[in-house]
């Protein structure tokens, strides 16, 4: 990707200036507020931190605090620029910390270069932070400027220029190992550069099993030879006692791999056919490699490659790791970052990239699947599950470790935890998953050969949500599983064509003729319906072999509706049925419909979408407070829909007396109920929030969603969720992710239940 020099400076001038800004977490819109924020009420906390000083971590934000500090002498590609110019970089480090794990972060620059002085500077405001993200310092002044403060601060400080890289390298070079048939104890090694990056990831690498005598490192004098003078102590540590290679062509033949940690274009072609079988070459030069990615794959198809690069397989990219292991460290009040959670987050990382990968990793870069191999040993950035298994992995090692002044004991809170403060799961959709485990149910994924809905059933089992039954051939579903990397043993698979199964579907098709035969439906129609995944997966249900079904990758929603009026029916005393959208936000539930069914609605499908959408809302345990909208308000306007939703709202009015709903009315004085009060003080709805908006037809509604859904990070969308039919039917669309199916699937499972409590009574 290009980025234009004219792209960079709009970006970061645009609007507030800069990357990152400050948010209050508490109320302050009142006098009180105020007056428990500052003074006198903050003198409590004040006093209480005074007696104990472990109570700063309970009463401010020092818990979740990092400092991102630097001095501006080793910036990116750009070298010593100083502490002011390097301010943009810090920005940015802080934005990852928080978009990626939630940690809030200042950065820090200190116009300082000598060692001593710089350190007494981060050591006289450490006491603001939970820990100290070091950053962009040259060496090899930032070894010593690391180690004293990491021995005189009792808060977790990492130099990230030299543990990122090695922590996510090291993760990657025990994958391309295995991937190559190699061990690590007895693999030759070249690291290219010396500097703090080359020596840090050479030092974990050792830690991990690469033995030091089978390391030759290589600066801009050639390899590091122990007889060479004025070696620093840390070139010093890996000085090779041969005599027989000076150069990197030298030290190259016969090599294993290849740690590029210096500058573009010092490996050539011939230097990487001179190396072992299945060589592994990691050029981390930026932002241009020690080889490129074509020559080296050229010179060697055998070759297993990672660069620093986005446009390339296995990236080495420090995001990988930094956000997740400070929010391990911080979670468990760390006093620091040692040897023994940089290696688990080490093979948390490696671990995860042998995990089935999720279908927003595969969207965002646009493939079809992820598979542990050459081309993807190395987690993506964009992986929403390196919070919980880098995290989590960092945090039991402080408590092993004896670090840890926090003890965190239930992980599998702390796991919903992590979820949550990423947005990836919500107190909301845990309850759901939390009320369907209680009664798993057998559910029907109709589509059963399709990715998604593969990776959907083996989900919602392994979240204990339902047993899933996959409609489909097993040969192909089975070869589609090992695509996916998925394992299937324990998921039931029905192929509704196999012969075995023929006294089942005339079965089925003989309770289908019965009960629709005063509808023109006959035996061999029936009969034939039966090949049709959505007619046999229906009657599953319809017949009890099934508690519900999820339907809506492959199929067209006309015939899939079509064929669930015709199967499970509409229940009484309905006419129609519809569907909604649950809105999750910030602001709270929202209920949208109807967002998939009626395309054309008539003032009786109306009637019935709101009658059944305010059960919805009680069935979601919420009390329905419910708006009609339209483009006017309260009959401004006395035609079109706006007229049709103006009576709708007078007959359910008179025939519900009360239900909170009224209407029609525009969407912003529905949902701004000090608006709506002030100007129409004679509402039904005056001092109600608004959580059930009902629209004149599927387009609007349908529309709405779309947008809430474009908004991006802070609206979770949960459906369409079914209303109205005898049976849990549900529908998904095509552009349903894997979390939103299986969200679903819970939605389904929890109408099963309500349903056979029903039946029960």
């Amino acid at each position: 990707m290009k980025i234009k020099d004219e792209e960079a400076l709009r970006y970061h001038s645009m609007g507030k200036p800069g990357k990152i800004e400050i948010h209050p977490t508490k109320p302050y819109s009142t006098q009180k507020d105020l007056s428990l924020a500052y003074s006198p009420g903050v003198a409590v906390p004040c006093l209480k931190i005074q007696d104990n000083q472990e109570d700063v971590y309970k009463y401010t934000n020092k818990g979740n605090l990092v400092a991102v500090i630097s001095n501006g002498t080793a910036v990116l590609g750009l070298g010593n620029i100083g502490a002011m110019s390097g301010k943009p970089v810090m920005e940015g480090k802080c934005l990852l910390f928080k978009i990626y794990a939630g940690v809030d972060a200042f950065d820090i620059e200190v116009n300082e270069n000598d060692p001593d002085r710089f350190i007494e500077a981060v050591k006289a405001i450490a006491p603001t932070f939970g820990g100290i993200n070091l950053e962009d310092i040259k060496a090899p002044e930032c070894f010593e400027i690391e180690r004293r403060l990491k021995e005189e601060l009792d808060i977790p400080v990492m130099h990230d220029d030299q543990h990122g890289t090695a922590i996510i390298s090291a993760a990657g070079l025990l994958n391309a190992c295995e991937i190559a048939g190699k061990r690590l104890e007895d693999i030759h090694m070249v690291v290219s550069g010396a500097g703090a990056a080359a020596i840090a990831c050479t030092r974990l690498y050792v830690s991990l099993g690469v033995r030091k005598e089978n390391v030759l490192m290589i600066d801009r004098s050639g390899v590091i030879t122990s007889d060479r003078e004025n070696l620093t102590p840390q070139k010093l540590e890996f000085a090779t006692g041969r005599k027989d290679v000076h150069t990197l062509e030298e030290a190259i033949r016969g090599a294993d791999v290849f740690v590029g940690l210096s500058q573009a274009g010092v490996l050539t072609q011939d230097m990487v056919k001179s190396m072992a079988d299945n060589p592994i070459i990691f050029a981390l030069a930026n932002p241009n490699p020690e080889i490129s990615y074509e020559d080296a794959t050229a010179a060697r198809p055998d070759v297993i490659m990672s660069t620093g690069r986005s446009d390339y397989p296995n990236q080495i990219n420090n995001v990988i790791g930094f956000p997740y292991i400070f929010r391990g460290a911080l979670d468990t009040a760390a006093t620091c970052i040692n040897e023994e959670m940089k290696i688990a987050a080490v093979k948390a990382i490696a671990e995860l990239a042998k995990a089935p990968v999720p279908d927003v990793v595969n969207r965002i870069y646009q493939v079809n699947q992820f598979t542990f191999g050459k081309d993807y040993f190395i987690p993506k950035p964009v992986d929403p599950r390196l919070i919980t298994w880098v995290s989590i992995a960092v945090a039991k090692a402080a408590m092993r470790s004896g670090v840890a002044r926090k003890k965190i004991d239930n992980w599998g809170e702390y796991r919903i935890r992590l979820r949550e403060l990423m947005g990836q799961e919500t107190k909301f959709t845990r309850s759901l998953y939390d009320a369907a485990r209680r009664s798993p149910k057998k559910v029907v994924f109709a589509e059963g050969s399709h990715p998604k809905m593969i990776q959907a059933a083996v989900l919602a089992k392994e979240e204990g949500i339902c047993t899933p039954i996959l409609l489909g051939s097993k040969e192909f579903i089975a070869q589609r599983a090992k695509e996916l990397n998925i394992n299937i043993s324990n998921i039931s698979i029905v192929n509704l064509r196999d012969t075995a199964l023929a006294s089942k579907r005339e079965e089925y098709a003989t309770f289908l003729a019965k009960m629709r035969q005063r509808e023109g439906i006959t035996f061999d129609m029936a009969n034939d319906m039966m090949y049709d995944r959505n007619y046999f997966g229906m009657m599953m249900v319809e017949t009890g072999d099934a508690d519900a079904l999820i339907t809506g990758q492959y199929s067209k929603n006309s015939d899939t509706i079509q064929a669930a009026k015709s199967i499970i029916g509409i229940r009484e005393p309905f006419k129609h049925f519809g569907a909604m959208h649950i809105v999750n936000s910030k602001k709270g539930l929202f209920f949208i419909a109807d967002t998939l069914i009626n395309r054309q609605s008539s003032p009786e499908a109306i009637y019935d979408i709101a009658r059944l959408t305010a059960q919805s809302v009680k069935f979601f345990n919420r009390k329905p407070v419910m708006a009609l909208v339209s483009y006017s308000n309260f009959g401004s306007d006395k035609s079109g829909s706006p007229s049709m939703m103006h009576e709708i709202v007078e007959r359910l009015q008179k025939e519900y007396p009360n239900m909170d709903v009224d209407g029609e009315m525009q969407v912003n004085f529905a949902l701004n109920n000090e608006l709506r009060d002030k100007k129409y003080p004679f509402t039904r709805l005056k001092g109600k929030k608004v959580n059930t908006l009902i629209f004149p037809n599927l387009s609007s509604a349908n529309s709405c969603c779309q947008i809430l859904q474009g908004m991006g990070e802070h609206v979770e969308l949960i459906g369409p969720i079914q209303m109205g039919l005898n049976k849990p039917i549900h529908f998904t669309d095509a552009e349903s992710t894997v979390h939103e199916i299986v969200d679903l699937t819970a939605v389904a499972v929890i109408d099963a239940i309500v349903q056979e409590k029903i039946h029960k009574h």
